[in-house]
C-alpha cells in the first residue's frame, strides 16, 4: 500500500519539551482526563489541551498561527497555507503549525500534502488526537479502511468521548470485519 501514511506513534510519549514545567504537568493531567470514557466535560478538556498546544512561546509565531486560522475561517485556504508555511519554516518544532497547515491542505483536498504534515505533527506530538483523527478520515477517503481504522482507534484511545471518532471507528470496524459481535 503506497499511501505514504506515517507509522502510528506510541501514545506514551513525553510532553513537548518546549512547554514550561507547570504547563507540561497540566497538559498531562488534561490528557488523562480526556482519556476517561463517559466524561461529560470532554469538550472543555479538549479545548484546554488545544489551547496549550497552540502556544508556540513566540508572539510572532502565535501571530502567524492566528492569521492562518483567520484565513481558514474565511475559507481562504491559499492564504492560510502561506501563513502556516511561514510558521513551520520559522518554528519547525512547533507541532501545531504543522497541524494547522495539514488542516488547510486537507480542506483543499490535497491529502498527500496533508498526510506529509500530519507525519511531522505526530513525530513532534504523538498524542495529537486531532492529527490522528484527520489522518484516519483522509485514509478512509483514499480507500484505505484498515489504515484509517488504525489511526482512528489511536485517536479514540486518547479521546474516547468524541462522537465523530467513535462513529467512524464503528463503521470502519464493520466495513473491515473487525467489529465485535
Amino acid at each position: 500500500m503506497a499511501t505514504g501514511a506515517p507509522a502510528l506513534p506510541q501514545t506514551e510519549a513525553p510532553p513537548p519539551e518546549s512547554l514550561p514545567a507547570d504547563q507540561a504537568a497540566r497538559l498531562e493531567e488534561l490528557l488523562a482526563e480526556l482519556g476517561q470514557p463517559g466524561r461529560q466535560d470532554w469538550q472543555k478538556v479538549e479545548q484546554e489541551i488545544v489551547r496549550i498546544w497552540s502556544q508556540s512561546g513566540s508572539p510572532a509565531m502565535d501571530l502567524l498561527l492566528a492569521r492562518g486560522n483567520e484565513a481558514l475561517e474565511a475559507e481562504d485556504f491559499p492564504t492560510a497555507v502561506e501563513h502556516f508555511s511561514a510558521l513551520v519554516d520559522h518554528a519547525p518544532d512547533f507541532a501545531e503549525g504543522w497541524n494547522a497547515r495539514a488542516t488547510a491542505f486537507f480542506l483543499m483536498g490535497e491529502y498527500g500534502l496533508a498526510i506529509n504534515d500530519v507525519e511531522h505533527v505526530l513525530a513532534l506530538n504523538p498524542r495529537h488526537f486531532g492529527a490522528l483523527s484527520g489522518l484516519g478520515f483522509m485514509l478512509e477517503a483514499m480507500g484505505e479502511p484498515d489504515l484509517a481504522l488504525e489511526a482512528l482507534q489511536a485517536a479514540q484511545a486518547l479521546n474516547p468521548n468524541q462522537p465523530n471518532i467513535s462513529e467512524s471507528v464503528k463503521r470502519l470496524e464493520q466495513m473491515t470485519g473487525d467489529a465485535e459481535l
